[in-house]
């Protein structure tokens, strides 16, 4: 797929969802690299465009440089959106709230602390961007289990061996403790994906390093 061909099925892809104003979205090519600049009115919004990118077959390299431009009338201070934030996590069960520390400058968000799960660590971050005020998120997160998980290799290659979407054969699975190394190839950005999720959600799990391959 040329560079012209690839754009324009971005673009469209862009133009498709609702929740998206593409109009405001530019798309470059450059390298092989798909660049995103202009401005949205939610950091939701944003981490949307570049998932919508990212799907799109022939998308191999992604810089996103796109701005939060807050469209509502309300201007957030700080420490307003620091207590929503609070407000957030408490109201949401799968997170431990009593374990984490908030931060917010300037509309930039920072997570700290500890969680047992992956998935704890991504319903906080999924919580906190779907606020208006929001700019950016670091999460910061640090995930510690209460007990070491056995055999995580054999869990992994278990799960992937179980996706009829995965070609597991020309995926590795390298495990040293509780951290885990993907390397290998996908044809798609999505199968990365998916392998990378099929790792963190094996118990014990501190971090995946995916180095998978799309070709």
């Amino acid at each position: 797929m040329n560079d012209l061909t690839l754009r324009r099925t971005i673009l469209d892809e862009l133009e498709f969802l609702p929740h998206i104003d593409a109009a405001a979205i530019g798309v470059s090519i450059e390298n092989e690299v798909v660049i995103m600049n202009g401005h949205v009115g939610t950091y939701a919004e944003k981490i949307a465009a570049e998932r919508a990118v990212k799907r799109v077959k022939g998308v191999r390299a992604v810089a996103e440089e796109l701005k939060v431009r807050a469209t509502t009338a309300v201007g957030f201070g700080d420490e307003v959106t620091a207590s929503r934030c609070l407000d957030l996590l408490r109201w949401n069960t799968v997170v431990p709230d009593e374990q984490i520390q908030i931060k917010v400058q300037q509309g930039w968000v920072t997570l700290e602390g500890n969680v047992e799960w992956q998935h704890q660590k991504e319903a906080a971050q999924k919580a906190i961007q779907k606020l208006d005020g929001v700019v950016g998120l670091n999460n910061l997160l640090v995930i510690r289990p209460k007990a070491d998980a056995q055999d995580i290799k054999r869990l992994i290659e278990e799960a992937l061996a179980r996706s009829s979407d995965l070609n597991a054969s020309k995926i590795r699975v390298v495990v040293e403790g509780n951290e885990v190394k993907l390397e290998g190839t996908v044809e798609r950005w999505l199968e990365r994906k998916e392998v990378e999720q099929a790792a963190w959600a094996v118990p014990g799990v501190t971090n995946v390093e995916n180095r998978l391959l799309i070709i």
